[in-house]
């Protein structure tokens, strides 16, 4: 059944000392929500940023939801507890992510799914913009094994670039505070019986003042660690 109602989104950012990137990444966020034909605003969840970050993103338009437990789940969790939209996107506030690109999430969530996610290694990557050990060997071993034990359908299990709906994103009771929240909403989604696709994003080389707030090794393990507890009932 498609989903025909008239919707509203928002877009939630989590942004930690991101001011040298969030004007170009708010700026494409309108932009999306004005190409899918929307009506809309756009989140930065600021996680403790200590540059201008707040200010940037106030000055170019967002709203600003300061949350004060750390972590990248924790912030999208306390953007999205304050968004008005019955739709939430969610992205990188390093301009990585092309906003402009919203309607592509849209138009498949207009198909009838409840829960869409961009998909970087089908879509158009810089080449300088993700590291071989993650583009070749991290995402594709997390993402098998989220198939293995969970068969969500979704084959680059790590892109931060995903729509669903308020409703969908409370089925999920999600709670995790770290990276491995993007490997819990996929588990919870499946769990949940959300009707899931992916669609080819783009993903852009990250700007040289800005930082990745990713540890590789160490949110490996946390995502396996939090995939296999959830394959094997240790969390439900």
């Amino acid at each position: 059944m498609q989903n025909t109602k008239k919707h509203s989104i928002s877009v939630v950012l989590p942004c930690l000392n991101e001011e040298e990137t969030l004007r170009a990444s708010i700026a494409k966020a309108k932009e999306g929500i004005t190409r899918a034909g929307l009506d809309g605003e756009v989140i930065i969840a600021d996680n403790g940023s200590h540059d201008h970050s707040v200010e940037v993103a106030k000055k170019a338009g967002a709203r600003v939801v300061e949350v004060t437990r750390r972590g990248y789940g924790a912030a999208l969790m306390g953007g999205f507890a304050e968004a008005k939209g019955d739709l939430l996107v969610m992205g990188d506030a390093d301009d990585t992510y092309d906003f402009r690109e919203i309607p592509l999430l849209y138009k498949k969530y207009l198909e009838g799914y409840d829960f869409v996610s961009g998909n970087r290694l089908k879509g158009n990557i810089d080449p300088k913009a993700m590291p071989f050990i993650h583009r070749y060997i991290g995402v594709p071993a997390l993402t098998l094994a989220l198939n293995l034990f969970f068969w969500t359908g979704i084959w680059d299990g790590h892109c931060g670039l995903r729509l669903f709906s308020k409703k969908a994103y409370l089925l999920m009771r999600l709670n995790s505070p770290g990276m491995e929240f993007a490997s819990e909403m996929l588990m919870k989604a499946k769990k949940a019986g959300l009707k899931m696709a992916e669609v080819p994003v783009s993903y852009g080389s990250r700007h040289t003042k800005s930082y990745s707030k990713l540890n590789t090794f160490r949110d490996g393990f946390r995502h396996l660690g939090l995939i296999l507890a959830y394959a094997f009932g240790i969390k439900t």
